[in-house]
């Protein structure tokens, strides 16, 4: 059959798998519940991802089965979406799911009047029943039934619904105050007490038969330097040495699977996602383990690397084996048993945040590690030059990703505008080069105002006309929150002396959701690795002198907020460009000379590798 256009011109490799669909699929937009509206008929929104198993498996069995399509077609307005592409849409979605079934995931099934007030939802029905779940077939019989015979009972269920998820967000509070160290280290010590002693990391539950994740957000926070509490880096280190030594990590390729289905890491689930295997980039670097700083690294550079320079979302869990498509099958092989197999697909669409994490992460870690970090960096620059070329719009707004550099229609959120003003700061240290700090301050910039932090344009224009919320969820997944986000972007540009504004915004985000991730800790490590970072001076060391002096080299071993070797031209275009850390810093005596400083206050300088403290 002929494929749908407007999935097949896509920016996103999950549209674009659905173009040969019978389904009469629109891409996520006003169009679709405009038509909607003229034919009288609900709409069916269903979210998932390119890499995603169980969205394979329910486009096997019923979006590519005619018998249901058609009853699809001819009853409602369907509406495909990639979650990657569009986070607000799908948390939105999410949040309303949440009041029909505890069972939260992808694919994620949502119907709507054509106002788009959700009045049902769901996960994967399969395509015949599999008691308790009925077929696909059944439930869009019922939906549809409903519609037609109880449609003002349907309406009321949506309009109580939006207005009470309206109420929910309007509840929160913003009037809390920055947390206290000591409030940090109780939150710290209780993610502590959830450790799994036996396994290592944060178990769901005391059987085998519970899914584990990285939870990196968790773990940088228990590895922030301020944080007062000695045994909590030690609760990061034997997470990730659990992982390396388990089946969760690819020995041959490098890197790290999303999760493993049982407590113990075994039995993978086989997708590999960029914004886990950045993240555990930093978490190996902060556990002294750069070996597993430089594998992860390997698998990111060498395997989602794309040949324009954006790093691809992620790898998909299965493959074709033997003519037939096999999860896992490729990655249970040794290096020799892969030769001559085709690799699991990659889903290449370049995500604005995912790839400032791994700017940001590639960037620290090459300067760690001396001169076999080169090619870290040179990778990280690559990617930013990428990103800042095709992930714009016409119109100079920042999108939320791209695809063989075509440009997503989907807004950028406010975890794109954070991540990669982050990953663009540390870039800027890494490689002297002060336009990568002025782009990180643009993007921040561009998001604040009088009324604080806002993200362009207001956020998903069709989210806004139906009053559904916008901005994200305040709980971190495989990656920050957007306002933890946001808030690491605003920090590291304060780190560098951009002005007390940037520091500002960090801390009203913080102190918006304190409360809640104070007794939360699990799910917003992101934001309360941010707080520690407020709530103690940053260590700043800036060495300038010539690339590859012993003191420079000397430097880059340090664990600090900033860590950057500058020539004195490099300093002197950073104090011109505003950046104040970096305002009379000179050679002094024409040597390499290194300034040591907390919270912008330094240390007398010194030119001898020797004087250099190692200590926090």
């Amino acid at each position: 059959m002929a494929l749908n256009s407007r999935l097949a011109e896509s920016s996103s490799p999950y549209l674009r798998a659905h173009a040969d669909n019978p389904v009469a699929w629109f891409a996520w937009g006003p169009e679709a519940f405009a038509e909607a509206a003229r034919r009288g008929v609900p709409v069916m929104v269903s979210i998932g991802y390119a890499t995603c198993h169980w969205c394979h498996v329910m486009a096997r069995e019923s979006f590519q089965d005619h018998a249901t399509a058609a009853v699809i077609n001819e009853g409602f307005v369907a509406v495909k979406v990639d979650r990657e592409e569009h986070p607000d849409v799908d948390a939105a979605y999410l949040d309303a799911a949440s009041a029909f079934t505890p069972h939260l995931g992808w694919p994620l099934t949502v119907f709507t009047t054509p106002e788009g007030r959700v009045f049902y939802a769901g996960t994967y029905w399969p395509g015949e029943p599999r008691p308790p779940l009925p077929a696909f077939r059944e439930v869009l019989g019922a939906v549809r039934e409903a519609w037609t015979e109880r449609r003002d009972e349907v309406e009321r269920t949506g309009a109580a619904l939006r207005d009470a998820l309206a109420a929910a967000a309007s509840a929160a509070s913003d009037a809390a105050g920055l947390p206290t160290l000591d409030d940090l280290a109780d939150a710290a010590r209780r993610l502590v007490d959830r450790e799994d002693r036996a396994y290592g990391g944060f178990a769901a539950g005391s059987g085998m038969e519970n899914p584990k994740f990285p939870t990196v957000p968790a773990l940088r926070f228990l590895q922030a330097s301020a944080l007062p509490v000695p045994e909590a880096p030690e609760v990061a280190r034997r997470a990730l040495e659990a992982m390396a030594a388990s089946d969760l990590h690819d020995p041959v390729d490098g890197g790290f699977f999303r999760y493993a289905t049982r407590r113990d890491w075994s039995i993978p689930h086989y997708e590999r996602m960029l914004t886990d295997n950045a993240g555990l980039i930093e978490v190996a670097l902060d556990a002294g383990a750069p070996e597993i700083a430089a594998d992860v690294a390997r698998f990111v550079i060498d395997v989602l690397q794309q040949p324009t320079g954006g790093f691809a979302a992620a790898q998909d869990s299965e493959s074709i084996i033997d003519g037939r498509r096999d999860e896992g099958g490729y990655y249970a092989r040794d290096a020799d048993g892969r030769v001559g197999l085709e690799p699991p697909a990659l889903d290449g669409k370049v995500v604005t945040a995912w790839n400032g994490l791994a700017i940001g992460a590639l960037a620290r870690s090459g300067v760690a590690l001396g001169d076999s970090g080169a090619r870290l960096v040179e990778a990280a620059r690559w990617a930013a030059e990428a990103v800042l070329e095709t992930n714009i719009g016409d119109d100079g707004m920042l999108r939320r990703a791209s695809l063989d550099e075509i440009v997503s229609r989907a807004p950028a959120t406010l975890e794109d505008y954070g991540s990669l003003a982050r990953g663009l700061a540390l870039l800027a240290a890494a490689t002297g080069e002060v336009r990568y700090a002025g782009a990180a301050r643009d993007l921040v910039d561009a998001c604040l105002s009088d009324g604080g932090v806002v993200v362009p344009g207001g956020g998903d224009p069709v989210l806004v006309a139906q009053g559904m919320a916008v901005g994200g969820s305040d709980t971190d997944g495989a990656s920050p929150s957007p306002a933890a986000a946001f808030a690491g972007g605003a920090l590291a540009l304060w780190h560098l002396g951009a002005g007390e504004r940037y520091r500002d915004a960090a801390a009203s985000l913080v102190a918006r959701v304190a409360p809640t991730a104070l007794e939360q800790p699990l799910g917003h490590g992101a934001m309360l690795d941010v707080a520690v970072a407020l709530a103690a001076p940053p260590r700043q060391l800036v060495v300038v002198g010539a690339p590859g002096s012993a003191l420079g080299e000397a430097a880059r071993s340090i664990r600090a907020d900033v860590v950057a070797v500058v020539t004195s031209e490099q300093a002197d275009a950073f104090a011109a460009d505003g950046f104040s850390l970096f305002e009379a810093k000179t050679a002094q005596g024409g040597l390499p000379t290194a300034y040591d400083c907390r919270g912008f206050v330094c240390r007398l300088p010194v030119t001898d590798p020797a004087q250099l403290s190692t200590s926090a």
